[in-house]
């Protein structure tokens, strides 16, 4: 039931236009190449490709992650 629930908040938002679905999800190609080349985990690398395509700061406490985002020119939000 979570799943359902999880997938009509969704549904919700995109037809309010709050969030915007990505036509395609990145490549494991192109979180590979991240992971190795910052030393993160697939999961950061995840992150870190993300703000990269959205351009867009991460929010982190994650030292790894945000060393790699500087690196990468994302911008960092820390608390």
């Amino acid at each position: 039931m979570l799943q359902l629930a999880f997938t009509n908040v969704l549904r919700t938002a995109c037809r309010r236009g709050t969030i915007e679905i990505a036509a395609a999800p990145p490549e494991p190609a192109a979180l590979l190449s991240l992971a190795l080349r910052f030393q993160l985990t697939s999961y950061d690398a995840a992150y870190l490709e993300l703000a990269l395509r959205l351009q867009l700061p991460i929010a982190s406490r994650d030292d790894a992650l945000a060393d790699a985002a500087w690196a990468a020119g994302v911008g960092v939000l820390t608390a």
